[in-house]
């Protein structure tokens, strides 16, 4: 009973470090255009508030992914979540005191960037050490869906801390990084590990290793995850517009109409996670099928105008995109052992803040352009990665539970190189 309770905490704490990326940019979605009013800036100064912060994080997300394995979770996560912490203040002390404070918002939002690459990525690399086998694709489900849990609160908050002052979002960050900062102190755990690191050059060996026999399937999975989130953000700055301009909806109400579509993806992404356990062949139909929905739910889209049916369609798209992600965190996850699992999910992450950081300014530019051919350009990429994921990612027959191997390939019996695809260690 003793150890169950303390596998909870560490769930827990495991699950509170996503909310900390996820807050840094979904929490500024219904701000924006506040923000743009009330600094005297564009819509594309605005939206750099989001992509300066992703950007960085992806930049950085792979050296700390290094270190991580190198050094241990903790001894990134933790440092991170203070940098995290120390941006959001020093952009809301800018926002509060000078007259002209976009440069010392960029600044702070650029320290909170690489604090937050050494929450997610991490946290799902300490997922995947301390946890094994139905139990660890469920773990990594509680963290996709702590993330999407972040992006369903997030808008709500952000539009309650705005009716008091528009920049309070900024010290908003640094409470919510100390909740996290203690969860992690106290209840995580990490079993020393019995062997020291291998040499530097030994280790990129074994990656290179990684990526010649499982490059196909993994670049399909990173561009999957890649696109979710570009798609997500996208169309959560889209939306955050049109409900202010066409429809005058503002404040809580229009957080709470941003945290539908989020809801559903945080539930499915919880209920994923939960139900695959190791079952690859089932994984692999649920990225298919979560591409389909939301290339069939962004056809739609383009064709509608009112805003109740708008929002139906969107909340199946989120469907799909709940969908694939748990699965492809543990197809990743599970792809290499501890000693390079760090870094392989942190180039992951990585990966998904690129398509944060594009989302806005992408979608941004396509509303200028062309609703119709913004809808329609996001429903022929999502159709092609799901292509992609359908014969690049592949299940022998009767197989559930294979390892994977070149071109995606799921094959059980096949012999790698040392240092691939090693079973996870309970922890």
């Amino acid at each position: 009973m003793a150890e169950q309770r303390s596998s909870a905490k560490t769930i827990v704490a495991i699950g509170s470090i996503p909310l900390i990326m996820t807050l840094g940019n979904s929490m500024l979605i219904p701000i924006l255009p506040k923000m743009r009013s009330e600094l005297h800036i564009s819509s594309f100064q605005a939206s750099l508030t989001i992509t300066v912060f992703s950007i960085v994080a992806a930049l950085a997300i792979p050296i700390l992914g290094y270190l991580s394995d190198r050094l241990s979770r903790k001894a990134i996560i933790l440092p991170a979540l203070l940098l995290y912490g120390i941006g959001g203040v020093l952009a809301g002390l800018g926002a509060a005191m000078f007259s002209h404070p976009f440069m010392w918002i960029m600044i702070g939002r650029t320290l909170q960037g690489i604090g937050a690459a050494g929450t997610t990525p991490i946290a799902m690399a300490l997922a995947g050490d301390l946890f094994r086998g139905a139990e660890g694709s469920r773990v990594l489900g509680l963290v996709e869906a702590s993330n999407g849990m972040g992006k369903v609160v997030s808008p709500i908050l952000g539009s309650l801390i705005a009716l008091v002052v528009w920049y309070g979002v900024f010290f908003a960050f640094p409470v919510v990084m100390l909740a996290s900062l203690i969860l992690t102190w106290l209840f995580i755990k990490e079993k020393k590990t019995e062997k020291e690191p291998p040499p530097f050059k030994k280790y990129i060996h074994g990656l290179a290793s990684v990526f010649k026999h499982e490059g196909r399937w993994l670049f399909t999975a990173y561009l999957a995850g890649a696109t979710c989130l570009f798609a997500l953000f996208g169309i959560l700055f889209f939306l955050s517009d049109v409900l202010e301009k066409p429809h005058n909806i503002v404040g809580v109400v229009k957080g709470l109409v941003l945290a539908i579509p989020l809801l559903v993806m945080c539930t499915t992404s919880y209920i994923t996670g939960s139900k695959i356990g190791e079952n690859k062949r089932l994984m692999k139909r649920l990225i298919v099928l979560g591409f389909a929905l939301m290339t069939v739910s962004y056809v739609l889209l383009s064709f509608i105008g009112h805003l109740t049916l708008f929002i139906s369609i969107l909340a199946v798209s989120s469907l799909g995109t709940g969908l694939v992600l748990p699965c492809i965190n543990s197809f990743i996850t599970k792809a290499v052992g501890k000693e390079r699992r760090g870094f392989v999910t942190s180039l992951y992450g990585s990966v998904r803040f690129f398509g944060v950081a594009a989302g806005p300014p992408l979608f941004g530019w396509m509303m200028g352009w062309s609703r119709l051919g913004m809808f329609l350009s996001i429903a022929g990429l999502t159709f092609l990665v799901g292509l992609l994921a359908l014969f690049m990612i592949r299940v022998n027959q009767g197989d559930q539970e294979g390892t994977p191997s070149g071109g995606g390939r799921f094959e059980s019996k096949r012999k790698l190189p040392v240092g691939l695809l090693k079973p996870v260690r309970g922890r």
